[in-house]
């Protein structure tokens, strides 16, 4: 515990000396380090999804950062300080953990959601919903909607009936293309899509993550097939649709190869 103490300690003297003698850090604001401050949390996204045990270690530090950053423009404008920042998170832990901190009793993590989502309605909330961070990109929003509503016992019993949602949706998107009304055509497309982020959730899957994987996967294996046309002094842009093809596939069992 010491050295957990010495080291935070450490990094918010030089946050002051930074804040005091750098001309870049002396100009930043709250609006100026947002969008660093996401581009952080994408980079500690990447650096989960890769598996990269330095990297996480490294994008923790910078969000971390990040925290002490904001927190020391605030305490010089007396709005609040990393003590109550720090403060205020153990407060809501506390109070957000009766079966921890007091006699409530839980039998698993359902019950502990649910016991959550219930303590921030007494809180003033006035929606379950309420919390759910407007700017998010619509599948991770998908997704935590789902879970938020699931916490007070708004969800389907069981995964095949989700699965029927999701077939049901799909019927209903082809019927709409066959009219061919745009409008309708996209609502039920977007029925689709939150149909089957409802769906991972039954089979334990973050569809976010997924999604990421994939994009991941497309992009190495495209990259490959790249290389491999190039190495035999081919242009993409001379080739069909039915000569990529053929690249596309060695460049999958290449990445099979790697298990990639």
């Amino acid at each position: 515990m010491e050295n957990k103490t010495k080291s935070f300690a450490r990094l918010l003297t030089i946050m002051d000396e930074l804040r005091e003698q750098c001309p870049w850090d002396q100009k930043q604001t709250f609006d100026s380090l947002r969008y660093l401050t996401i581009e952080e949390m994408y980079e500690l996204s990447d650096a989960i999804l890769e598996k990269d045990m330095d990297e996480i270690k490294k994008e923790l530090g910078d969000v971390l950062l990040h925290i002490v950053f904001y927190s020391r423009i605030a305490s010089e404008t007396n709005n609040f300080d990393i003590t109550d920042v720090i403060n205020d998170i153990c407060e809501k832990l506390i109070h957000r953990h009766p079966h921890i901190y007091g006699d409530v009793k839980v039998a698993d993590e359902k019950e502990v959601k649910r016991n959550w989502e219930r303590l921030k309605l007494k809180e003033g909330r006035k929606s379950v919903l309420e919390g759910v961070p407007k700017s998010l990109p619509a599948i991770v929003k998908a997704f935590r909607i789902q879970e938020k509503v699931r916490g007070i016992g708004f969800d389907w019993d069981n995964k095949n009936q989700v699965w029927e949602k999701v077939l049901e949706e799909i019927e209903e998107l082809k019927f709409e293309i066959e009219k061919g009304d745009n409008d309708r055509i996209e609502s039920e497309f977007g029925d689709v899509l939150f149909a089957l982020t409802n769906y991972s959730r039954f089979i334990n899957v973050n569809p976010e993550d997924a999604l990421e994987r994939t994009n991941k996967r497309f992009i190495k294996r495209f990259q490959i097939m790249e290389k491999l046309i190039e190495k035999e002094n081919l242009k993409l842009d001379d080739m069909n649709l039915e000569q990529m093809d053929v690249y596309w596939n060695d460049a999958k069992q290449i990445c099979s190869n790697h298990n990639n």
